[in-house]
């Protein structure tokens, strides 16, 4: 059931200057944004610090919602992503059951851990840059989609309990973990990274969806679109390892901060694996969608 405190949380730029700030999607997916840079101003403007306020923050955000903080239109705003200087950026690999039987391969024993740069991090409405010059690749980079759930930790932790697992997860988020095939399969040694990671590889928001907004985490619908045709379409009730043994298993390795985002794989429909491949071109859109988390859409230039 979801709770009264539920809140979505954005970082945007203007009107006011070109800093980043904090503010609340009001109502979910609607046309105001209270600003809550002004509302509370000594609160942190960057989600990871404010974050690790813990419940000071989280209580300051609530407040000003409830006290009717200043609101601007969200048409005079531009979104950033929620939060755009985490620590660590996880990737699961082949994480949905669908998505294993696309490429008739086994489901994994134990979860395929990846990164993303930080770096990649781009809005919700801003632009994929398609590295198509000669210093990458002497061919067109073979561009992909893949939408995401990523999941944003609140809470500091290491060798966490699965039990308590959710207990540090502040909530979630739409990723679209964009990815070069050829980077990726064919070159570097077939590590993943530099596919990964390009400048602009992993559009993110348009919110930061407390988890007391959401019904079920593992029962949302999740799909992507390229210019209007639907490529990917499932469920997370698809997931091969559930969020709190995946924050268990990641915490068993490295200490998690408030601010870190683990992306949790993505479901099948992915341009390299349709029969004959589809990438990604200059002029494309892409939506990614999340049930109750909402939408980002982003033009790849």
């Amino acid at each position: 059931m979801r709770s009264a405190g539920a809140l979505r949380l954005v970082r945007f730029r203007g009107p006011g200057g070109p800093e980043p700030r904090l503010g609340l999607e009001l109502p979910p997916g609607g046309d105001e944004i209270l600003d809550l840079s002004a509302a509370e101003p000594e609160l942190p403007r960057s989600m990871r610090d404010f974050l690790s306020t813990g419940g000071t923050g989280m209580a300051a955000a609530r407040r000003a919602l409830e006290s009717g903080g200043p609101r601007v239109p969200r048409s005079a705003v531009q979104l950033l992503a929620p939060v755009g200087d985490p620590q660590k950026l996880i990737c699961v690999g082949l994480n949905y059951r669908d998505h294993c039987l696309e490429q008739d391969v086994k489901v994994p024993k134990e979860p395929i851990i990846f990164s993303k740069f930080p770096s990649a991090i781009t809005g919700p409405f801003d632009a994929i840059v398609h590295p198509e010059d000669s210093s990458v690749s002497t061919t067109a980079p073979e561009l992909d989609w893949e939408v995401e759930l990523a999941a944003v930790v609140g809470k500091e932790g290491r060798h966490i309990p699965e039990a308590a697992a959710m207990d540090h997860v502040v909530g979630f988020t739409i990723a679209n973990d964009v990815s070069a095939r050829d980077w990726q399969m064919k070159r570097n040694g077939r590590q993943w990274l530099l596919g990964k990671t390009f400048d602009t590889f992993c559009p993110m928001g348009p919110a930061l969806v407390t988890k007391e907004a959401v019904t079920d985490v593992h029962n949302l619908r999740i799909s992507c679109s390229v210019n209007g045709r639907v490529m990917q379409d499932s469920s997370t009730k698809q997931l091969i390892f559930r969020l709190p043994w995946l924050i268990a298993w990641v915490s068993r390795f490295v200490t998690l901060v408030p601010g870190d985002i683990l992306l949790t794989g993505t479901p099948p429909g992915v341009g390299v694996f349709r029969k004959p491949p589809v990438f990604l071109k200059r002029g494309d859109e892409v939506s990614c969608e999340i049930q109750e988390l909402g939408l980002i859409c982003n033009k790849v230039v």
